[in-house]
């Protein structure tokens, strides 16, 4: 079989995101016909793209698919997500570029790590206090940053970088987030509806940029700010760290609009669980606002290829607009 070419950018443009959900109580069958991607229940034919418009489909219920989907999702590149009720991934099928030994080995032989990770840091913590400009809520945008880029270069060790910038988020969600009642971050933990609703936007995030790493065939277990760790994709958590303000916006956005209802969410064992047939609902709101900024997410990765492959130039930087 002969290489995959990279996707461009022309081609990524017309990509799209789909979400398909289980309808309790039916047969959801997924399947693949005459280039394109079929969605039936109950043997009806409800939905249909072609495949060569999509880059991900998140399925997420009980469905049944077919050998011959994968396989022509694999040769058409597209990235297939399993989840379940609760949005966690528990699977996933995908087509990464894996032998591109010369990026792996510049990836592995990579020694400026500590450098690399300041200026992700450095970009995370711009986007944080351009939405509190945007907010109103800093007098000087210039003079706030400048001394948290100053805290971060003089940051001697990996621990001291990781308390600045646990430091300096907890106060970001303190101050951004304060209409809503925000109490704190506690990831995965289901403690507050707030918290909920970034890990699902997150947890989508997360699987974009990873299948965008995999398309240049990067090892996506090796990071240089979050390090090895047993089953953890270190380096997708890291390219995250920048985009985590589009999510944040979108969630602010949607309480002003009203767009979050309490009457969604269930209070199960001390944990906030989301209603089956309210998640559609929220999981839009996240994919239209990722989707907004695609090409630019889509740039970034490639970007930050680039930079891998050049020996250390040129660290990509994602600014909010």
């Amino acid at each position: 079989m002969s290489p995959k070419p990279m996707l461009s950018l022309p081609d990524f443009k017309e990509k799209q995101i789909l979400f398909v959900q289980a309808e309790r109580g039916k047969d959801n069958f997924l399947k693949f016909q005459n280039d394109n991607i079929l969605y039936r229940k109950d043997e009806e034919n409800t939905d249909m793209i072609s495949c060569h418009k999509v880059f991900a489909i998140f399925i997420s219920g009980d469905f049944s698919i077919t050998t011959v989907l994968i396989r022509n999702c694999e040769q058409h590149g597209i990235a297939l997500f399993l989840l379940k009720n609760n949005f966690q991934v528990y699977a996933r099928i995908s087509s990464p570029l894996e032998g591109n030994y010369i990026l792996r080995e510049r990836q592995y032989k990579f020694s400026d790590e500590f450098t690399a990770a300041k200026k992700l840091i450095q970009n995370k913590i711009y986007n944080q206090q351009a939405l509190l400009k945007e907010q109103k809520k800093i007098n000087d945008f210039e003079k706030e940053l400048k001394a948290a880029y100053e805290k971060i270069n003089k940051a001697k060790t990996e621990k001291e970088l990781l308390g600045l910038e646990g430091s300096m988020g907890k106060r970001f969600f303190q101050e951004y987030f304060f209409e809503m009642g925000w109490l704190r971050r506690m990831p995965r933990s289901k403690y507050d509806i707030n918290n909920v609703l970034l890990d699902i936007g997150y947890t989508f995030l997360f699987n974009f940029i990873d299948s965008l790493l995999n398309l240049y065939g990067f090892d996506t277990y090796k990071g240089f700010y979050h390090k090895l760790f047993f089953q953890r994709k270190s380096l997708s958590c890291d390219l995250v760290e920048p985009f985590r303000c589009l999510i944040d916006r979108q969630l602010l956005k949607s309480f002003r609009l009203g767009q979050i209802d309490e009457k969604d969410f269930k209070y199960i064992g001390g944990k906030y669980v989301l209603s089956y047939d309210k998640q559609k609902k929220y999981l839009q709101i996240f994919f239209n606002c990722l989707l907004k900024r695609k090409e630019d997410i889509f740039l970034y990765i490639k970007d930050f290829y680039y930079f891998m492959m050049r020996d250390g130039k040129d660290f990509p930087f994602f600014k909010l607009k």
